[in-house]
């Protein structure tokens, strides 16, 4: 499995309406944490359970549900977690 395919899966545990993960991995050949074997990955997710909670409750939430790969397998990861009402009104990263 890779490792977009693990976060990914784990992520199902946040029962997410819309889930995009982008390997930046290649952007960053050669830094420090990509030679250590850790990838670089944005993620865009929506999820009810991100439902009057903070930027900081969101992440904890989707760095709990990702476990041992925030220390192993994931250098770096680049975070939106959005609600369906915020995800109809922000523009996506293509857009901007």
């Amino acid at each position: 499995m890779t490792t977009v395919e693990d976060i990914r899966q784990r992520l199902l545990a946040l029962q997410p309406e819309s889930l995009e993960i982008e390997d930046e991995s290649a952007l960053h050949a050669g830094h420090a944490g990509a030679r250590g074997g850790g990838g670089h990955y944005r993620l865009t997710i929506v999820a009810e359970c991100f439902e009057g909670k903070n930027t900081v409750a969101r992440h904890r939430l989707i760095y709990g549900a990702l476990g041992e790969m925030m220390r192993t397998r994931v250098h770096a990861l680049a975070i939106r977690a959005l609600t369906a009402d915020e995800a109809k009104t922000q523009p996506t990263r293509k857009d901007s």
